[in-house]
């Protein structure tokens, strides 16, 4: 259950093994080729589903100050996730990341 994300002045980048454990637990994130990043891409039925998903975690990401980068056409949006401050994946982008999987509601990848 998605429980907040703590908005944090820095964020720590993770641990080898800490940003394995994350990609091991969460397949659906993937590596972001010549990137400490990770990335997901969702497929909704329609733009207007696609939007609403985009507003809920807009509105979440202002909370934590913590924004996500991300591209949208029509019903397909793709997320990619790594702290700027952190210089890569932080606690921060995996918090974001289960609310990212909560909010799309178990929409599969295009």
């Amino acid at each position: 259950m998605w429980t907040g994300i703590e908005r944090l002045t820095m964020a720590a980048k993770l641990a080898a093994a800490e940003r394995e454990a994350f990609l091991n637990g969460n397949p659906q994130w993937r590596p972001v080729e010549g990137r400490d990043a990770v990335t997901r891409s969702f497929q909704f039925s329609d733009f207007n589903e696609a939007f609403g998903f985009m507003t809920r975690v807009a509105l979440e990401a202002e909370k934590a100050d913590h924004h996500p980068e991300w591209f949208n056409v029509y019903n397909k949006v793709e997320i990619t996730l790594s702290t700027h401050d952190a210089n890569g994946l932080s606690e921060r982008d995996v918090a974001l990341a289960g609310f990212i999987d909560e909010a799309a509601g178990g929409q599969a990848a295009p």
